[in-house]
């Protein structure tokens, strides 16, 4: 079971959703672990031959096809099983945008202004503001203080886990939590947590300026690609049924198994 499978709890919401409560069973294969424009798995992921891949998405699934990848499964993103777990509350009130700054991994470092992202919310929101970072900047006082100072509501969703160890499968629970008390969910570049909102009921956006990582590289055509191909998603106002048309097909939430199915497809024993 690749390390990457539990990365945000997803491992974890699979089994609670096929009715694996207290016991994570082990899931032989390669479990996308976040939206990407290539084959959907990490590009400094070695893969063993013959090991399945489960991806979000029909899209992908041909994009990993068209680069020589096989065996590929299309289960629809843990999050979407997530919503379908966790219908909102009838009453549930929103206010205000919940605004994700693009941030790197372990070792990478982001070059940007933040100082710029900030006078950039400030002059697009209308409503309150919170700002979620992750959780290595959040953890890095000097960019912590500086939404601080600016007045924002600053949280973080928790960290990811890595190598089987400080794993968090309340992870995406508190996310969704999080979003739904939020009526916009917006950040300086397309990525999970924009489409996660819009799938949780929320109004997406994109802008700011984007940032970048140290020698970061422009896999699979890159950023330029992105706003080319996700034109639709990028701006302060994004119209929303497009947004949900595309969010639905990019995470897989038509492809849904049956929790039945799903045990079968990751070879999970029958209850």
């Amino acid at each position: 079971m690749h390390h990457a499978n539990h990365y945000y709890g997803h491992s974890h919401v699979l089994a609670r959703y096929c009715g694996y409560e207290s016991e994570l069973p082990l899931l032989r294969g390669y479990l996308q672990h976040g939206w990407n424009i290539g084959d959907g798995m990490a590009p400094d992921h070695e893969f063993v031959p013959g090991v399945p891949s489960f991806l979000w998405s029909e899209r992908t699934r041909r994009r990993a096809w068209s680069m020589g990848r096989r065996q590929l499964h299309v289960t629809g993103s843990p999050w979407a099983y997530l919503v379908a777990l966790s219908p909102p509350a009838v009453d549930q009130q929103r206010a205000g945008t919940l605004y994700y700054p693009f941030h790197g991994w372990e070792g990478q470092h982001v070059q940007g202004d933040h100082d710029r992202l900030i006078d950039e919310i400030r002059a697009t929101e209308t409503g309150p503001v919170t700002v979620c970072l992750y959780w290595q900047e959040y953890r890095t006082p000097r960019v912590r203080r500086r939404y601080e100072q600016a007045g924002f509501r600053v949280i973080c969703h928790g960290y990811r886990g890595g190598w089987w160890k400080d794993l968090d499968p309340g992870f995406l629970d508190r996310q969704l939590a999080e979003q739904r008390k939020h009526r916009r969910v917006a950040s300086n570049r397309l990525c999970s947590a924009v489409f996660y909102g819009v799938l949780a009921g929320c109004e997406p956006a994109v802008y700011g300026d984007p940032m970048q990582l140290d020698g970061e590289r422009d896999l699979f055509g890159g950023r330029s690609r992105i706003t080319r191909q996700w034109a639709s998603m990028h701006g302060a106002e994004v119209d929303l049924d497009t947004a949900r048309a595309v969010t639905v097909e990019e995470l897989g939430a038509d492809r849904l198994l049956s929790p039945a199915e799903l045990r079968h497809l990751l070879n999970w024993e029958v209850l």
